[in-house]
């Protein structure tokens, strides 16, 4: 034991071995070196059985030509096509059946998930039901239930089941059409991106205006009274004049629809607004009712179908009416009017000084199948709608818990200010909930991308179906082809987890 020159004592030197900084250091070299010996072996091993089995290994079978069909494909594929190309068929359908179920998933799943909290005791329990019975029940059973007791159930090609808008069912899949835009074209939808773009800028603006004084600049406001006119009077225009024009036909149908869409757009932004939407409303309803209960129930009569189209849209424009009528003022509203018009409006004004045409190749059935348009397979619609149903179950329980974690006072302090259920849910409720919301969100996300694979067992081509099954019992290249579909998943988990994380890090609570 040593001593300062003040007299104070120092503590004693612990020896070389239990020195806890000098044994950390000890310990992580030796498990570094177990690892490298581990791996070590496993390669050295891997190798001398590939030897023993006269096997060879590397990448160059990607260049070689794979020699087999595929059932479904975004991308050119023949069976003279490489294994490279395959790789990227199934990486591509794997993306478009994760993109695609992520999406419809997160609508479902927050709407099943707020209907569970609903005050209405048939809604609430019937989001519950739904939650309990699909959480429970296996996904890969679920697949096999869409696919073969369902879609495969469908009558054959000559009985197809007519959907609305040209579209098609059967036991081959849905036919849909298929848009054939020229090359004028390519400006409307630049356009549409850039108004999108200016849109969000413009509500994330208006947002911070309305945070910072308690309303909506004026400027806002005026455009936004614009353009609940104007969306009032393309809809409405729209509505009626199919009304007038294809469902019961009279004379000079589509001056009398533009009349009385004019009329219902002045009155949308005076106090009779709430008959406006309402009327507005029953229009746009029955239209789409008429036609869709029309082409799946084609066997009723058109009386019993106009009968059951205007009753259901006649209580949906109850509905609107009343919900109108509780509407907070103008200056209080989200501008949603105003961004649509934006994102409509000029790409549609841009589609008109162009030239442009967006046509559409309506499948046609011949002797034993449909030509034109396209054929969406049975094993894609039954993978995308298995794993949204799956997934969505999921999702609301998580909004559910993350509405529920927000304080009673949040909702206490929004009635006293009185906003009314829709505003107070959008505005005060959901904004706070999504920073429980996103976390367990994420991995609901990576799940759905990873149980894509279960495609597989439906004959759906996605990477594990392509690559990891075909393609490997072709070559014999067991290594290369399971290394580079791992590889794959764990960079779509990472890149879905860094936007998640970035978007979390976006509405996490800020500590003062």
């Amino acid at each position: 034991m040593t001593t300062l020159d003040t007299g104070q004592k120092l503590a004693p030197r612990a020896s070389f071995f239990n020195d806890p900084v000098i044994r950390g250091i000890i310990y992580q070299v030796v498990v570094a070196v177990l690892l490298i010996a581990f791996i070590s072996w496993i390669i050295g091993n891997t190798a001398a059985n590939l030897a023993a089995q006269n096997k060879t290994t590397g990448f160059d079978f990607l260049w070689k030509t794979a020699g087999f069909d595929i059932s479904f494909s975004l991308l050119p594929w023949s069976r003279a096509s490489y294994y490279w190309e395959a790789f990227l068929v199934g990486i591509t359908n794997t993306l478009l059946v994760a993109i695609i179920g992520i999406v419809l998933a997160t609508m479902l799943g927050f709407t099943i998930g707020i209907a569970r909290l609903s005050s209405n005791f048939i809604v609430s329990s019937l989001a519950t039901v739904y939650i309990e019975v699909i959480r429970n029940v296996p996904l890969l059973l679920q697949l096999f239930f869409w696919y073969f007791a369902v879609l495969k159930a469908m009558p054959a090609v000559r009985e197809s089941i007519t959907l609305p808008f040209d579209a098609f069912i059967n036991q081959r899949g849905i036919m849909v059409p298929r848009p054939t835009p020229d090359q004028e074209f390519t400006w409307v939808m630049v356009a549409i991106v850039v108004c999108l773009v200016a849109a969000i800028a413009i509500g994330v603006w208006a947002t911070r205006i309305r945070t910072r004084t308690g309303r909506y600049p004026a400027s806002i406001v005026l455009a936004g009274k614009f353009g609940d006119a104007c969306v009032t009077l393309l809809v409405g225009f729209t509505a009626l004049a199919i009304l007038l024009n294809a469902v019961y036909p009279v004379a000079n149908g589509t001056v009398i629809a533009a009349i009385v869409a004019a009329a219902i757009a002045a009155a949308s932004v005076t106090r009779f607004a709430p008959i406006a939407r309402g009327v507005m409303t029953f229009a746009v309803a029955f239209v789409i009712l008429n036609f869709m209960i029309g082409g799946m129930l084609s066997w009723l009569s058109p009386v019993v179908t106009s009968a059951g189209a205007a009753l259901i849209a006649l209580v949906m424009a109850s509905v609107v009416y009343t919900n109108a009528t509780e509407r907070p003022p103008s200056d209080a509203r989200f501008p949603l009017a105003l961004l649509i018009l934006i994102v409509v409006a000029i790409p549609a004004l841009i589609y008109w000084v162009t030239g442009a045409t967006l046509a559409f190749e309506v499948p046609v059935l011949e002797r034993f199948n449909f030509r034109g348009g396209v054929q969406l397979p049975p094993e894609f619609v039954a993978l995308v709608f298995g794993l949204t149903i799956y997934t969505a179950a999921f999702i609301a329980e998580t909004v559910r818990a993350g509405i529920q974690s927000v304080n009673r006072g949040q909702t206490e302090a929004a009635q006293s200010l009185g906003l009314k259920d829709g505003d107070r849910l959008r505005l005060v409720i959901v904004p706070q909930a999504m920073r429980v919301i996103i976390p367990p969100l994420t991995s609901q996300y990576l799940n759905l991308t990873k149980n894509s694979s279960l495609g597989a067992a439906i004959g759906y081509p996605e990477l594990v179906n392509v690559f990891a099954g075909t393609s490997l019992n072709q070559t014999g290249r067991a290594i290369e082809c399971i290394f580079m579909v791992m590889l794959v998943y764990l960079t779509l988990s990472l890149l879905t987890s860094a936007i998640m994380n970035w978007y979390n890090g976006r509405v996490k609570l800020v500590e003062r």
